[in-house]
């Protein structure tokens, strides 16, 4: 007899059947929208068919097409592969399917939009159910299916694939025990990114109430800088740019050539990759200047960075070694960071090889410099800016506070291998509890735990002794680059 207690739910398309799991209900592989396939493929996501009877929504449903990282990050950044076309579907913890109310949050995974999904074992959602939110982990498209730009079809199809899946959060979590109007969308990386584009387009407008933001930055590009990564894969494939020459193309042949072209750098060195575009109709402008001049002001944002986030790429390859005093001045020179910026940070950090010092450089340009920019436009906005900063280091390959290390705290997951394989096994599970909670108690309440943005600049720093709040921290270096750079 099968120990195994079950859990049902009720969708607009029908019933799904999941299991109860670790005291929590969880259903895995719900589509969100139908396959994006045969004639939907390159289109924007249509509605799943219904279906009769109950379906089973207990294993993981397929994953967008993609290729693992390349090594050595995929021994540090497993990332599952489930066969299939229902690419968009989506996961649900709940605590109980017969409560109400209830907060959610919409996670959003990383990946450079062309790996992860939702089946990453990192993002389990039980520990979220366990403290009362509802968490829902989504699947987009990925890489040319998601981002490749066209002539002759829609531009950022993965967008509008989590808009979609917002869109049926909103219609159907009540009957998972959530709230439509208390939904809270996170996402890390590529997630963040999005989450950020999700606030600056109106066609989300109503769907979330809050926003997390983590070690991602408001960014998208016009659509002819856009057009460069699918140019170069159509011309790889010998044919032509549009979605109609390359929805003809055998898809195995598609990503092997998507992973040609995109192969190579990094986030923080540069690559072709693939980007948020800029396209007039979902994103009618920049969002990182959408949401600097009012746009989501009335959402509660919380967001942040970890304090080396460049280590994840610089160091499991022997790339900072291989960055000298040359290359540092010529990316100096590349990147137009003032020399008295530069300056600074070398005072900051005074036994820094070239390589730390480019990366702590371009960690900040990237992404630290633009979140702090954001939370100083949104300063008296109607809704609440919380910033953190996570500073744990993983003694895994000197990998420091790396891109990605703070999702095992915000998951509460330390406990699992692919978690450990990044923070290593002796991560300490009172920091996790601390800054598991913060996210918690903004997806319940809209306040994590500390102050909220101000002249002051409060940061909640996670890091080895525990949660601290640091005013302006490294206000120094923030001053080195517009506008922080400091008056005559």
């Amino acid at each position: 007899m099968s120990d195994i207690v079950e859990a049902t739910a009720r969708t607009a398309q029908g019933t799904v059947r999941g299991a109860v799991e670790r005291g929590v209900a969880v259903f895995r592989g719900i589509p969100y929208a139908a396959p994006p396939v045969g004639a939907r493929r390159f289109r924007a996501p249509e509605p799943p068919e219904p279906w009769e009877g109950v379906r089973e929504a207990v294993t993981y449903g397929p994953t967008a097409p993609k290729r693992p990282y390349a090594p050595p990050l995929d021994r540090l950044l497993p990332d599952p592969e489930v066969p299939g076309d229902g690419w968009l579907n989506l996961n649900v913890w709940t605590p109980s399917t017969e409560a109400a109310g209830l907060p959610v949050l919409v996670w959003i995974h990383g990946g450079s939009l062309l790996h992860g999904s939702s089946a990453v074992p990192v993002y389990d959602g039980s520990a979220f159910a366990r403290d009362g939110v509802v968490l829902v982990s989504v699947n987009y498209r990925l890489g040319i299916e998601g981002f490749g730009l066209f002539p002759d079809a829609p531009a950022n199809r993965g967008l509008l694939d989590q808009l979609a899946a917002l869109e049926w959060v909103r219609d159907n979590i009540a009957g998972f025990g959530g709230d439509p109007d208390r939904v809270t969308v996170a996402g890390e990386s590529a997630g963040a990114v999005s989450v950020a584009a999700l606030l600056a387009t109106d066609r989300a407008a109503g769907l979330f109430r809050r926003a997390v933001l983590q070690s991602g930055a408001p960014a998208a590009l016009d659509p002819e800088a856009a057009r460069g990564t699918t140019g170069l894969i159509a011309k790889r494939l010998g044919v032509p740019a549009t979605a109609a020459a390359l929805a003809a193309v055998d898809p195995a042949a598609l990503l092997t050539a998507q992973t040609e072209v995109t192969s190579g750098g990094n986030p923080l060195t540069g690559r072709n990759a693939f980007q948020l575009v800029v396209d007039g109709e979902l994103l009618s402008r920049d969002p990182a200047e959408a949401l600097r001049t009012g746009a989501a002001s009335g959402v509660d944002l919380l967001m942040g960075t970890n304090a080396e986030e460049y280590r994840l790429w610089f160091v499991p390859g022997g790339l900072i070694e291989r960055i000298g005093r040359l290359k540092l001045r010529l990316a100096l020179l590349k990147f137009k960071v003032p020399n008295a910026t530069a300056r600074v940070y070398r005072a900051n950090r005074p036994g820094a090889t070239p390589g730390e010092l480019l990366g702590a450089l371009a960690t900040d340009l990237l992404l630290r410099v633009p979140l702090n920019r954001l939370a100083d436009a949104r300063t008296g906005a109607e809704g609440s800016t919380y910033v953190y900063e996570f500073g744990w280091p993983s003694p895994v390959q000197g990998l420091g506070a790396c891109h990605a290390l703070e999702l095992g705290f915000v998951f509460d997951t330390l406990a699992h291998p692919d978690t450990r394989a990044l923070t290593g096994p002796d991560a300490p599970q009172e920091l996790a509890d601390a800054m598991h909670r913060a996210w918690v108690d903004f997806a319940t309440t809209g306040e994590p735990g500390w102050p909220s943005w101000d002249a002051s600049r409060p940061v909640e720093h996670f890091g080895p002794d525990g949660p601290a709040l640091v005013l302006a921290p490294r206000d120094d270096e923030l001053r080195g680059w517009d506008p922080y750079r400091a008056k005559p």
